[in-house]
């Protein structure tokens, strides 16, 4: 897997914690360093050991899989993408916001929005472990980036409001979806 898409998997992986970081943004009062440090290392933490456990479920699973290999990883990114644009469009047309009351968030709550939203990344991992496409790199590249996008989430949240994150979501999805497409095309075609 090239750098590149490990990038865009990375960012696409990313989106589901920005989004949930900018409704911690939009519910924050005032600019909260302190907040946003802590959402973006437990979002990125929990991004970046997902993929790792789902890794080693799908390299376990690898030889009684391995004919149909390419079209779990199309299914399974088809589905996570579509889950993201299916929800966010479903947003939209009910309304849906993130605002309400200022959050104080505990930890509690911010262990269950880590796990909620790092789900798609053990996915992608049993994808990477039927793939049998090395692991470590892009886990750090999904921790890293996620860690970056949730901080500066919960600071644009406090800035620009709920429109960017519905945005964030669809872009995600599609991001997805397409590299599922491409697996799916590149073993078709070989």
């Amino acid at each position: 897997m090239g750098f590149l898409q490990i990038i865009a998997i990375s960012f696409a992986l990313a989106m589901d914690a920005f989004a949930v970081s900018i409704c911690q943004g939009i519910r924050t009062r005032g600019r909260n360093y302190k907040k946003a440090l802590a959402i973006g290392l437990f979002f990125g933490g929990f991004q970046a050991l997902m993929p790792i456990i789902g890794y080693f479920l799908g390299d376990y699973f690898h030889k009684f899989i391995m004919d149909v290999d390419h079209w779990i990883a199309f299914g399974l990114l088809a589905f996570i993408g579509g889950k993201m644009v299916y929800e966010s469009v479903r947003s939209i047309l009910y309304n849906g916001t993130c605002s309400g009351e200022e959050s104080n968030l505990d930890l509690r709550e911010l262990v269950l929005l880590s796990v909620a939203t790092s789900i798609d990344a053990m996915a992608v991992g049993i994808t990477f472990g039927v793939l049998k496409v090395g692991i470590f790199i892009p886990a750090l590249s999904i921790g890293i980036i996620t860690f970056a996008m949730s901080f500066f989430g919960v600071i644009a949240g406090n800035k620009l409001g709920e429109k960017t994150e519905i945005a964030a979501e669809i872009l995600g999805g599609l991001v997805l979806i397409g590299i599922g497409i491409k697996i799916l095309v590149e073993h078709l075609s070989a």
